[in-house]
């Protein structure tokens, strides 16, 4: 009896059930179908495959399991690609059938946790077990075949030491990082797609006190502070009848009801910048969140679109921001690797928010150094 053969008999199995299925149902049926009469050491390699293949990411499985890997992605049926911290690079040794073998593993992995991906809805953003967020668009959205991209997100958090070894925090950096979390000041992690602002945040929140309470909004459970007092609250997309959402916003307007000592946005990217805003403004010190952007300079402008389209006026979106916001903290991924950039500080210049660069990584002029140094209380 061979493990394709035993994979095919568990597969016709599933065929005949109604629900998704699991990696635990899948397991006990290749159990129950080897019958004895495979070796242990047999029996554990053909739950593997057969998991794999009727339980998770197929043919990708085994690249999601490589311990540097932060990305897999799929243009085609031939074209897999991963990232493991330096880049994309292209995986010549693994590829489906066809594009229909694509959509099926999309479909598939969606409705494991009870997602539609269908014509009707072709694209899908969500969390799935293991700590993976699938995110899949069907053609003819996708003009080239059904896209996936898998970002892993790791179970083990890294500290600022960690980080710190690793080259992301260079120079003088690091005293001032953990200063503002010691003083309160609230701050952004900014950055480009991938710069790694989530996993630097995560470390920056494990400084916090431990007698303090971490309220961590987010679309999925990407933070994972080193900390004792941890309160996560996550999105929920809309059902198949379009109610049920509930959004960012939602959960920062419940999170300031929840005694919070941090209020953690994990990515500021919509109206919930009103909120947030607002909640900094009114006694909640030291909280934080990340937010896209190429430069710390472009961080005001950032705001003040998310913002404005959230209904806020041009001068309130500065003004709060102004009032609310300390230090804007940027990272950039190049060659060498993911890095503290420049840490720069909110001011005013007439009616506008601008960020002055108070460190930099490259030694260049850094206008608001003095005004950092007194914010962190460092001589």
């Amino acid at each position: 009896m061979s493990a394709p053969s035993l994979v095919d008999r568990v597969r016709a199995r599933l065929a005949v059930e109604d629900r998704e299925p699991s990696r635990a149902g899948v397991a006990a049926l290749v159990r129950e179908e080897a019958g004895g009469l495979l070796g242990d050491d047999d029996v554990l390699v053909a739950v593997r495959d057969a998991v794999d293949e009727l339980a998770g990411a197929g043919p990708l499985e085994a690249l999601l399991r490589l311990p540097d890997v932060t990305d897999v992605l799929v243009n085609g049926p031939d074209q897999v690609w991963l990232d493991r911290g330096a880049g994309l690079e292209r995986v010549p040794g693994v590829r489906f059938a066809d594009d229909d073998a694509v959509r099926r593993l999309a479909v598939r992995l969606a409705g494991s946790v009870g997602r539609r991906l269908d014509d009707a809805a072709p694209w899908v953003d969500v969390g799935l077990p293991g700590g993976v967020r699938l995110h899949a668009v069907l053609p003819p959205v996708s003009g080239g075949g059904t896209c996936l991209s898998l970002r892993v997100l790791r179970g083990r958090s890294r500290s600022l030491d960690e980080l710190a070894a690793q080259g992301t925090l260079p120079g003088g950096s690091g005293a001032l990082l953990r200063a503002v979390v010691d003083r309160r000041l609230a701050f952004l992690v900014t950055g480009g797609t991938g710069s790694g602002k989530t996993t630097l945040l995560s470390a920056l929140l494990g400084e916090v006190g431990a007698g303090e309470r971490l309220l961590l909004c987010e679309d999925a459970a990407e933070l994972r502070p080193r900390h004792p007092h941890v309160v996560r609250l996550l999105t929920r997309p809309a059902n198949v009848e379009g109610a049920g959402a509930v959004g960012l916003r939602d959960l920062v307007r419940q999170a300031l009801r929840m005694r919070p000592d941090r209020l953690v946005v994990g990515e500021v990217r919509g109206a919930e910048v009103v909120d947030l805003l607002a909640a900094l403004n009114t006694g909640h010190d030291g909280g934080c969140g990340t937010l896209h952007a190429n430069r710390s300079a472009e961080v005001p402008a950032r705001l003040e679109a998310l913002g404005v389209a959230a209904g806020l006026g041009r001068a309130a979106v500065h003004s709060q921001a102004a009032a609310a916001l300390d230090v804007v903290v940027h990272l950039r991924r190049g060659p060498a690797g993911r890095r503290v950039d420049e840490i720069g500080v909110l001011g005013r210049r007439g009616e506008l928010v601008v960020v002055e660069p108070g460190w930099r990584a490259d030694g260049g002029p850094c206008p608001a150094a003095g005004e950092l140094r007194r914010l962190a209380g460092v001589p």
